[in-house]
């Protein structure tokens, strides 16, 4: 693949999940697989599910490569012993086809590149099922494994489930279907209901750190938990983080909103404004997902009666002051709701983002007046 070609299912400046030496933390879904296969109980479909970021499609590709890799037991007194670990030495020819995207018994179903608008297209189309099909149609060179990665099932439009479906319902012999999901409950209960499920959860703080700098990002040992808080133990969200200075704009949001219910207005112009400059689209979405964050911790911590690990200094104090009763909580997620869909809104219509940002905290600094005065 080209260069110059975006990969969908990579996040910009780390390396794609096929190069990602070792998937860390998810242990449990790795055991269940290893599981599977050592009992001869291997399903032709594998759902793998969990919040953005969390080694889904690095998950994915080390079982293609298990599986491709990985030779038959054919029963003999001299069979190898049943693998312990997904492991694959990244030397071994099929590795390294695999790393390069030319393994001829495995493939890749994503979003595909629009050659002609010179962009990726928005949705997996019933086209490129129709191709993975016509791949599956043909025999296997030495009658072996094939195996499908499909990254991801959230990106397929009706009539390619609809054509996935047809697929998972009569699949073909030798076959292994990766499908990898990052909000199951929104597919067809029919596409959930034949596939066996493999679950990944959010990463540790120390998991989560040494995942970020196996991906070439660094976290100084200080900045582990409150990157793990505000990253919600996502890989590529503590990524997306980092590169954008997550934390020093989080601590800012914090310091802006120490003063509430007396809001810094200046200060509240000054965050908008830097969320609104040219070229600043990135640092836009941020501010916007770290206001969203904000309240859903006052939500919860409220709800809870418990505080959460401190993602900024100062922040413990905040949420408590702000939201010492599950009935501040419900206010806090009701906020939460109400500015998500009018941040959804302002940018359908191309709202000035600044005016955005600063309606955003205006409607923050507002009801923390309101709570304030009961």
């Amino acid at each position: 693949m080209s260069d110059d070609i975006p990969e969908p299912d990579r996040i910009e400046g780390a390396p794609h999940p096929r190069k990602t030496p070792h998937i860390l933390g998810q242990s449990a879904a790795e055991a269940a697989f290893l599981g599977a296969f050592n009992g001869s109980r291997l399903h032709h479909g594998w759902m793998i599910t969990g919040p953005r970021g969390v080694g889904k499609a690095t998950l994915a590709w080390k079982i293609a490569t298990f599986l491709l890799a990985t030779p038959d037991d054919d029963g003999g007194m001299f069979a190898p012993a049943p693998p312990s670990s997904l492991y694959i030495d990244p030397e071994n020819p099929i590795a390294r086809r695999i790393a390069n995207l030319s393994e001829s018994r495995l493939f890749l179903l994503r979003r595909p590149y629009d050659e002609k608008a010179t962009r990726l297209k928005q949705d997996i189309t019933v086209d490129e099922v129709r191709k993975m099909k016509s791949f599956f149609a043909l025999s296997a060179a030495d009658g072996g494994r094939r195996v499908a990665i499909v990254d991801c099932l959230d990106d397929m439009n009706t009539s390619a489930a609809n054509a996935l479906l047809k697929l998972l319902e009569e699949p073909p012999a030798r076959v292994t279907l990766l499908l990898i999901a990052h909000q199951p409950a929104r597919l067809l209960p029919t596409i959930r209901s034949r596939c066996r499920e493999l679950r990944l959860g959010p990463l540790s703080a120390g998991d989560l750190a040494d995942a970020l700098a196996q991906a070439g990002g660094e976290v100084a040992p200080q900045e582990s938990i409150p990157l793990a808080e505000l990253a919600g133990g996502s890989v590529g969200e503590a990524f997306r983080m980092t590169n954008l200075d997550g934390l020093k704009l989080y601590q800012s949001l914090i310091n802006l909103f120490t003063s509430l219910p007396r809001l810094d207005r200046p200060k509240a112009l000054a965050l908008a404004e830097a969320g609104a400059a040219k070229g600043a689209e990135q640092t836009f979405e941020l501010i916007v997902t770290l206001l969203d964050l904000f309240l859903a911790r006052l939500a919860r911590a409220g709800t809870l009666g418990a505080l959460p690990p401190e993602a900024a200094r100062g922040e413990a104090a905040l949420i408590e002051r702000l939201s010492p009763t599950a009935d501040h909580a419900r206010i806090w997620a009701d906020l939460a709701q109400v500015l998500g869909l009018r941040a959804r809104r302002g940018k359908s219509v191309n709202l000035d983002p600044s005016a955005l940002l600063m309606d955003m905290v205006l409607k923050i600094d507002e009801t923390a007046g309101l709570l304030a005065q009961r």
